[in-house]
Protein backbone atom coordinates (compact mmCIF):
# COMPACT_ATOMS: atom_id res chain seq x y z
CA UNK A 1 0.00 0.00 0.00
CA UNK A 2 1.14 3.16 -1.00
CA UNK A 3 1.64 6.21 1.56
CA UNK A 4 -0.49 9.16 0.71
CA UNK A 5 2.23 11.61 0.74
CA UNK A 6 4.35 9.29 -1.46
CA UNK A 7 1.12 9.28 -4.08
CA UNK A 8 1.02 12.84 -4.20
CA UNK A 9 4.67 13.46 -4.47
CA UNK A 10 4.54 10.63 -7.42
CA UNK A 11 1.70 12.38 -9.17
CA UNK A 12 3.62 16.04 -8.68
CA UNK A 13 6.60 14.40 -10.31
CA UNK A 14 4.97 13.21 -13.12
CA UNK A 15 2.80 16.06 -13.95
CA UNK A 16 5.86 18.21 -13.50
CA UNK A 17 7.80 15.85 -16.49
CA UNK A 18 4.31 15.97 -18.22
CA UNK A 19 4.53 19.59 -18.58
CA UNK A 20 7.95 19.98 -19.44
CA UNK A 21 7.44 17.52 -22.48
CA UNK A 22 3.87 18.95 -23.60
CA UNK A 23 5.83 22.72 -23.55
CA UNK A 24 8.77 21.25 -25.30
CA UNK A 25 6.25 19.51 -28.34
CA UNK A 26 7.30 16.41 -26.96
CA UNK A 27 11.07 16.80 -27.55
CA UNK A 28 14.31 17.07 -25.20
CA UNK A 29 15.32 20.95 -25.67
CA UNK A 30 16.94 22.79 -23.61
CA UNK A 31 14.21 24.78 -21.64
CA UNK A 32 13.35 28.17 -23.50
CA UNK A 33 14.24 29.02 -26.20
CA UNK A 34 17.56 31.40 -26.65
CA UNK A 35 16.76 35.14 -25.93
CA UNK A 36 18.68 38.14 -26.57
CA UNK A 37 18.74 40.93 -24.19
CA UNK A 38 20.86 44.48 -24.80
CA UNK A 39 19.28 47.35 -27.02
CA UNK A 40 18.85 46.78 -30.85
CA UNK A 41 19.71 43.11 -30.58
CA UNK A 42 17.56 41.40 -33.47
CA UNK A 43 17.64 37.41 -34.08
CA UNK A 44 19.78 35.64 -36.28
CA UNK A 45 19.01 36.43 -39.87
CA UNK A 46 16.57 39.60 -39.07
CA UNK A 47 18.29 42.66 -40.59
CA UNK A 48 19.74 44.79 -37.94
CA UNK A 49 18.94 48.56 -39.04
CA UNK A 50 15.79 50.19 -38.92
CA UNK A 51 14.87 50.53 -42.38
CA UNK A 52 14.21 54.13 -41.71
CA UNK A 53 17.33 55.12 -43.93
CA UNK A 54 16.71 56.81 -46.91
CA UNK A 55 19.46 56.10 -50.07
CA UNK A 56 19.33 58.63 -53.06
CA UNK A 57 21.75 58.76 -56.16
CA UNK A 58 24.47 56.06 -57.78
CA UNK A 59 25.55 53.06 -55.09
CA UNK A 60 28.25 53.74 -53.12
CA UNK A 61 30.97 51.66 -53.95
CA UNK A 62 32.94 50.22 -50.40
CA UNK A 63 35.04 47.61 -49.42
CA UNK A 64 34.54 45.88 -45.53
CA UNK A 65 38.00 44.66 -44.84
CA UNK A 66 38.60 42.11 -42.00
CA UNK A 67 38.37 43.53 -38.67
CA UNK A 68 41.02 42.99 -36.41
CA UNK A 69 40.36 40.62 -33.48
CA UNK A 70 41.90 41.82 -30.37
CA UNK A 71 40.68 38.97 -27.78
CA UNK A 72 41.23 35.61 -27.95
CA UNK A 73 39.21 34.89 -30.48
CA UNK A 74 42.36 34.09 -32.94
CA UNK A 75 41.07 35.83 -35.50
CA UNK A 76 37.93 34.21 -35.80
CA UNK A 77 35.66 37.19 -34.63
CA UNK A 78 36.79 39.65 -36.68
CA UNK A 79 35.88 37.59 -40.12
CA UNK A 80 32.40 37.03 -38.44
CA UNK A 81 32.46 40.79 -37.24
CA UNK A 82 33.15 42.14 -41.34
CA UNK A 83 31.04 39.39 -42.65
CA UNK A 84 27.68 40.21 -40.58
CA UNK A 85 28.45 43.94 -41.82
CA UNK A 86 28.79 43.41 -45.05
CA UNK A 87 25.56 41.54 -44.92
CA UNK A 88 24.05 44.55 -43.62
CA UNK A 89 25.35 47.16 -45.64
CA UNK A 90 24.14 44.84 -49.11
CA UNK A 91 21.01 44.50 -47.31
CA UNK A 92 20.66 48.60 -46.82
CA UNK A 93 20.12 48.57 -51.11
CA UNK A 94 22.68 51.62 -50.70
CA UNK A 95 25.98 50.26 -51.49
CA UNK A 96 27.74 48.02 -53.60
CA UNK A 97 29.99 45.89 -52.03
CA UNK A 98 33.03 44.54 -53.29
CA UNK A 99 33.82 40.87 -52.38
CA UNK A 100 36.37 40.04 -50.27
CA UNK A 101 37.90 37.97 -53.01
CA UNK A 102 38.50 41.18 -55.00
CA UNK A 103 39.79 43.11 -52.09
CA UNK A 104 42.03 40.93 -51.03
CA UNK A 105 44.06 40.93 -54.53
CA UNK A 106 44.58 44.50 -53.31
CA UNK A 107 44.51 45.77 -49.87
CA UNK A 108 45.94 44.50 -47.29
CA UNK A 109 43.82 43.54 -44.69
CA UNK A 110 46.80 43.30 -41.90
CA UNK A 111 47.47 46.61 -43.11
CA UNK A 112 44.20 47.86 -42.41
CA UNK A 113 43.01 46.48 -39.19
CA UNK A 114 46.37 46.11 -37.26
CA UNK A 115 45.49 49.38 -35.72
CA UNK A 116 43.10 52.78 -35.46
CA UNK A 117 45.91 54.70 -38.26
CA UNK A 118 44.68 53.65 -41.08
CA UNK A 119 47.95 54.77 -43.51
CA UNK A 120 45.96 57.74 -45.76
CA UNK A 121 48.68 56.93 -48.76
CA UNK A 122 48.24 52.76 -49.12
CA UNK A 123 44.45 53.80 -48.69
CA UNK A 124 44.21 56.45 -51.67
CA UNK A 125 46.31 54.46 -53.95
CA UNK A 126 45.27 51.23 -53.14
CA UNK A 127 40.72 51.98 -53.10
CA UNK A 128 41.44 53.42 -56.12
CA UNK A 129 42.60 50.38 -57.83
CA UNK A 130 38.72 49.43 -56.79
CA UNK A 131 37.37 52.47 -57.78
CA UNK A 132 36.22 52.61 -54.11
CA UNK A 133 34.31 55.16 -52.36
CA UNK A 134 34.75 54.21 -48.72
CA UNK A 135 36.61 51.52 -46.50
CA UNK A 136 34.85 50.69 -44.07
CA UNK A 137 37.48 48.23 -41.08
CA UNK A 138 37.48 48.11 -37.51
CA UNK A 139 37.94 45.28 -34.42
CA UNK A 140 36.32 43.81 -31.50
CA UNK A 141 38.14 45.29 -28.75
CA UNK A 142 36.15 43.13 -25.92
CA UNK A 143 34.67 39.55 -25.98
CA UNK A 144 33.53 37.81 -22.63
CA UNK A 145 31.64 34.93 -21.42
CA UNK A 146 30.48 34.39 -18.43
CA UNK A 147 28.26 31.41 -17.19
CA UNK A 148 26.38 31.39 -14.27
CA UNK A 149 24.07 28.04 -12.80
CA UNK A 150 21.79 27.48 -10.48
CA UNK A 151 20.38 23.88 -9.02
CA UNK A 152 16.76 23.34 -7.54
CA UNK A 153 14.96 20.37 -5.86
CA UNK A 154 14.33 18.98 -9.42
CA UNK A 155 16.49 20.19 -12.12
CA UNK A 156 19.03 22.88 -12.66
CA UNK A 157 19.40 25.52 -14.60
CA UNK A 158 22.21 27.24 -16.68
CA UNK A 159 22.81 30.78 -18.25
CA UNK A 160 25.77 31.55 -20.67
CA UNK A 161 26.05 35.14 -21.17
CA UNK A 162 28.17 36.92 -24.14
CA UNK A 163 29.39 40.38 -24.51
CA UNK A 164 31.34 42.02 -27.38
CA UNK A 165 32.32 45.43 -28.10
CA UNK A 166 32.88 46.35 -31.70
CA UNK A 167 34.65 49.33 -33.09
CA UNK A 168 33.99 50.65 -36.70
CA UNK A 169 35.73 53.21 -38.76
CA UNK A 170 34.84 54.61 -42.40
CA UNK A 171 37.57 55.88 -44.33
CA UNK A 172 37.68 57.52 -47.65
CA UNK A 173 39.17 55.67 -50.22
CA UNK A 174 40.45 58.92 -51.72
CA UNK A 175 42.09 60.47 -48.70
CA UNK A 176 43.05 57.65 -45.95
CA UNK A 177 41.38 59.79 -43.73
CA UNK A 178 38.83 58.32 -40.97
CA UNK A 179 35.71 60.12 -42.19
CA UNK A 180 33.77 57.56 -39.20
CA UNK A 181 34.04 56.37 -35.97
CA UNK A 182 31.70 54.62 -33.60
CA UNK A 183 31.36 52.08 -31.30
CA UNK A 184 28.72 49.68 -30.07
CA UNK A 185 28.42 47.04 -27.15
CA UNK A 186 25.78 44.02 -27.15
CA UNK A 187 24.95 40.83 -25.31
CA UNK A 188 22.98 37.96 -25.70
CA UNK A 189 22.28 34.69 -23.66
CA UNK A 190 21.03 31.54 -23.32
CA UNK A 191 19.59 29.64 -21.23
CA UNK A 192 19.11 25.84 -20.31
CA UNK A 193 17.13 24.04 -18.03
CA UNK A 194 17.18 20.64 -17.11
CA UNK A 195 14.33 18.58 -14.56
CA UNK A 196 14.80 15.47 -13.53
CA UNK A 197 17.36 14.56 -16.33
CA UNK A 198 15.01 15.51 -19.49
CA UNK A 199 16.24 18.54 -21.05
CA UNK A 200 19.56 19.48 -22.50
CA UNK A 201 22.94 19.18 -20.96
CA UNK A 202 24.73 22.73 -22.28
CA UNK A 203 27.86 22.72 -22.96
CA UNK A 204 29.66 25.99 -24.49
CA UNK A 205 27.08 27.35 -27.14
CA UNK A 206 29.56 28.58 -29.87
CA UNK A 207 26.03 30.49 -31.57
CA UNK A 208 26.09 33.55 -28.88
CA UNK A 209 29.50 34.58 -30.39
CA UNK A 210 27.80 35.49 -33.29
CA UNK A 211 24.77 36.62 -31.94
CA UNK A 212 26.82 39.27 -29.29
CA UNK A 213 28.78 40.41 -32.44
CA UNK A 214 25.37 41.08 -34.16
CA UNK A 215 23.77 42.98 -31.03
CA UNK A 216 26.84 45.22 -30.65
CA UNK A 217 26.33 45.89 -34.40
CA UNK A 218 23.19 46.87 -33.83
CA UNK A 219 23.98 49.51 -31.73
CA UNK A 220 25.96 51.74 -34.53
CA UNK A 221 24.70 50.05 -37.58
CA UNK A 222 21.72 53.37 -38.29
CA UNK A 223 24.07 55.68 -37.68
CA UNK A 224 26.82 54.32 -39.93
CA UNK A 225 24.80 54.13 -42.36
CA UNK A 226 23.12 57.61 -41.68
CA UNK A 227 27.17 58.98 -42.20
CA UNK A 228 27.15 57.11 -45.27
CA UNK A 229 24.73 58.45 -47.14
CA UNK A 230 26.68 61.94 -46.91
CA UNK A 231 29.74 60.32 -48.82
CA UNK A 232 29.89 61.83 -52.26
CA UNK A 233 29.26 59.09 -55.12
CA UNK A 234 31.85 59.08 -57.77
CA UNK A 235 32.73 57.27 -60.55
CA UNK A 236 35.93 57.14 -62.78
CA UNK A 237 35.95 57.44 -66.96
CA UNK A 238 37.36 53.58 -67.78
CA UNK A 239 37.71 53.88 -71.58
CA UNK A 240 37.28 55.86 -74.37
CA UNK A 241 36.08 54.56 -77.40
CA UNK A 242 35.69 56.54 -80.98
CA UNK A 243 33.13 59.08 -79.87
CA UNK A 244 31.57 57.17 -76.35
CA UNK A 245 33.25 57.56 -72.78
CA UNK A 246 32.84 54.39 -70.53
CA UNK A 247 32.21 54.61 -67.22
CA UNK A 248 32.89 52.53 -64.56
CA UNK A 249 29.37 52.46 -62.87
CA UNK A 250 26.04 51.50 -64.58
CA UNK A 251 22.47 49.54 -64.04
CA UNK A 252 23.96 47.67 -60.80
CA UNK A 253 24.86 50.94 -59.17
CA UNK A 254 21.50 52.89 -59.80
CA UNK A 255 22.55 55.15 -62.73
CA UNK A 256 19.84 55.74 -65.69
CA UNK A 257 20.14 56.38 -69.35
CA UNK A 258 19.41 60.01 -69.66
CA UNK A 259 21.02 60.90 -66.42
CA UNK A 260 23.38 63.39 -67.00
CA UNK A 261 27.39 63.67 -65.21
CA UNK A 262 30.03 66.31 -64.81
CA UNK A 263 33.48 65.03 -65.55
CA UNK A 264 36.24 66.78 -64.10
CA UNK A 265 40.66 66.18 -64.38
CA UNK A 266 41.67 64.20 -61.79
CA UNK A 267 42.68 67.07 -59.07
CA UNK A 268 45.61 67.77 -57.38
CA UNK A 269 46.31 65.98 -54.07
CA UNK A 270 46.54 68.61 -50.75
CA UNK A 271 49.02 67.49 -48.51
CA UNK A 272 48.25 69.65 -44.59
CA UNK A 273 51.84 71.20 -43.71
CA UNK A 274 51.57 70.53 -40.14
CA UNK A 275 50.41 66.92 -40.39
CA UNK A 276 51.82 65.59 -43.30
CA UNK A 277 48.69 63.99 -44.51
CA UNK A 278 46.48 63.85 -47.48
CA UNK A 279 43.59 66.54 -46.97
CA UNK A 280 41.86 65.25 -49.64
CA UNK A 281 42.11 66.45 -53.43
CA UNK A 282 41.33 69.87 -54.77
CA UNK A 283 38.27 70.04 -57.20
CA UNK A 284 39.91 69.27 -60.66
CA UNK A 285 39.70 70.93 -63.77
CA UNK A 286 36.27 70.89 -65.86
CA UNK A 287 35.59 68.64 -69.05
CA UNK A 288 32.53 68.87 -69.62
CA UNK A 289 28.82 67.01 -69.23
CA UNK A 290 28.33 63.90 -70.48
CA UNK A 291 24.98 61.92 -70.56
CA UNK A 292 24.78 58.55 -70.24
CA UNK A 293 22.59 56.45 -73.26
CA UNK A 294 23.40 52.85 -72.37
CA UNK A 295 25.03 50.22 -70.09
CA UNK A 296 28.11 48.27 -70.44
CA UNK A 297 29.47 44.67 -69.37
CA UNK A 298 28.71 43.87 -65.87
CA UNK A 299 28.58 47.51 -64.43
CA UNK A 300 29.40 49.72 -66.82
CA UNK A 301 27.69 52.25 -68.60
CA UNK A 302 28.25 54.14 -72.51
CA UNK A 303 27.87 58.15 -71.88
CA UNK A 304 28.01 60.74 -74.89
CA UNK A 305 29.91 64.32 -74.45
CA UNK A 306 27.04 66.46 -74.25
CA UNK A 307 29.56 69.85 -74.13
CA UNK A 308 33.63 69.91 -73.73
CA UNK A 309 36.11 68.00 -74.81
CA UNK A 310 39.07 66.02 -74.07
CA UNK A 311 38.04 63.27 -71.49
CA UNK A 312 40.40 60.89 -70.83
CA UNK A 313 40.99 57.37 -69.04
CA UNK A 314 40.73 58.15 -64.92
CA UNK A 315 38.94 61.11 -64.78
CA UNK A 316 36.22 61.45 -62.36
CA UNK A 317 32.49 62.01 -63.11
CA UNK A 318 29.90 62.85 -60.42
CA UNK A 319 26.63 63.93 -61.05
CA UNK A 320 25.29 67.00 -62.68
CA UNK A 321 24.06 69.32 -60.46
Amino acid sequence: MTHPMAQQWSMFIGALGLSLLTACGGTMVAGPAPKQTGVGAASEGQPLASGRIAFTGPKRRVAVIKFDDKTAGRGRLGTAASDILTTELSRSGGFIVVSRADTGKILDEQEFGQSAAVNPATAAAKGKILGLNAIVTGSISQFGVKTLGSEFIVGKQKLQQATATVDIRVVDAETGQVLFADSGTGIYETKTTEVLGIGQSAGYDETIEGNALRAAIAQFIDNLLQQMTKIEWTGRVAAIQDADVIINAGQKTGLKVGDRLTGYTLGKEVIDPATGLSMGRARGVKRGTLEVTDYFGEDGSVAKVIDGAGFEKGDIVRLAQ
